[in-house]
């Protein structure tokens, strides 16, 4: 794109829950740059935008925000959208859960010329967006950039670092998430279990939804993947352990397809697994696990899941969010086991007998934060 935007960022739904954060850091990003990076913050009350704002420069000390703009737009109003992504190099969108409130942003950014970056961990979103919108942005030049946060940039980019350190032909890669918490306990807010909700009731449609990309299968190279059941103790991480019920899989096996596609790369096969430590702890995840499942199937229970999300999640899940101290104390590690092919392997007779672990560590919340606001800068100073 050659237009030159007003602002080269715009955070939007920046008063929410996880924008708050976001702005923290974009104004971080912004003095380092020392005044030559303009950006702003986007939603639907202008009060509600100022009082963040100084919120966040108390919480800063020493940054300015005082030539922030401030740009009034409403998810229900197309044209106060168009009017944000005519200013906006780039959008950062902090609005979910994405299902609901995503594609409008989505369209407004193709349609004026503005990139797009979220933090979305909904498969069904992330893949329609690509359905409806990759052919016209790739026509106007535009980058949509999804699940660019916790979900699902540490296992996309474990897998392709894995890759990369591995001594021959990579494969096939397992993840393993481990999520530790702090005397606090453990938060996480109310977005994240709606997104679970609707996402779990839905699943027929996103099988319908991929069916309708018409891909080929991708060529399975090695052996195949072992299936595991839905809950079992893995020795490697010496934890219980069932399958991660977020986008990872459905961004690495995207990205796995483009690469094959584009570059002729080899395919990885890639499962992604989370764990929990303890047996107690496994039990009462199980418990959760049947009550959610079997109450999200339902309109009355979703609307029961939704109205009392700590009750059901067993206080994990809440309107309010994490605290700060259960934010700080929370932390994760992701630990991928790769198998493939040595260099002096033939891979059309041998078995794959090469193997790599490697493991990707971090804070929680900043995670999520700080990773898209850095694909959200990538794009600025890639445009």
């Amino acid at each position: 794109m050659s237009v030159k935007k007003r602002f080269g960022l715009v955070v939007f739904g920046a008063s929410g829950f996880t924008g708050r954060f976001v702005v923290r850091e974009v104004a971080r990003a912004a003095d380092e740059e020392r005044g030559e990076f303009a950006w702003a913050v986007a939603g639907r009350n202008r009060d509600k935008l100022q009082s963040m704002l100084q919120e966040a420069a108390q919480s800063l000390g020493k940054i300015n925000l005082g030539d922030v703009g401030v740009i009034v737009c409403n998810i229900n109003d197309d044209e106060s959208l168009a009017s944000m992504c005519r200013e906006a190099n780039v959008v950062l969108n902090c609005v979910g859960p994405y299902r609901f409130y995503g594609e409008p942003v989505v369209k407004a950014c193709v349609e004026n010329g503005a990139n797009y970056v979220d933090i979305c961990g909904e498969p069904k979103f992330l893949e329609s967006m690509q359905l409806k919108y990759d052919k016209l942005a790739a026509e106007k030049g535009v980058y949509i950039v999804g699940s660019c946060g916790f979900d699902s940039i540490p296992a996309d980019m474990g897998v392709l670092y894995t890759r990369d350190q591995f001594p021959g032909t990579l494969t096939a890669v397992e993840s393993y998430l481990a999520i530790q918490t702090g005397a606090e306990g453990a938060g996480v807010h109310f977005g994240t279990w709606q997104s679970a909700i609707h996402g779990f009731s839905d699943q027929a449609s996103l099988r319908t939804l991929r069916k309708k990309f018409g891909y080929k299968p991708l060529p399975v190279v090695g052996r195949k993947l072992t299936k595991r059941g839905m809950v079992f103790y893995s020795k490697d991480v010496e934890r219980w352990a069932f399958p991660f019920p977020g986008s990872d899989a459905s961004v690495v096996r995207r990205t796995q397809r483009f690469m094959h596609e584009n570059l002729e790369r080899v395919p990885l096969q890639y499962t992604a697994y989370a764990t929990i430590g303890s047996v107690g702890y496994l039990l009462l995840a199980i418990l959760m696990g049947i009550i959610f499942g079997l109450m999200a199937r339902f309109s009355f229970g979703r609307k029961l899941l939704e109205k009392y999300p700590k009750l059901f999640s067993f206080g994990i899940f809440s309107h309010e969010g994490p605290t700060e101290k259960q934010m700080q104390g929370t932390s994760f590690s992701m630990t991928f086991f790769g198998e493939g092919f040595s260099q002096t392997q033939d891979m059309k007779q041998d078995k794959p007998e090469q193997k790599i672990t490697t493991q990707v560590r971090g804070p929680g919340k900043q995670v999520r934060t700080c990773i898209s606001l850095d694909r959200a800068l990538c794009i600025t100073r890639l445009t």
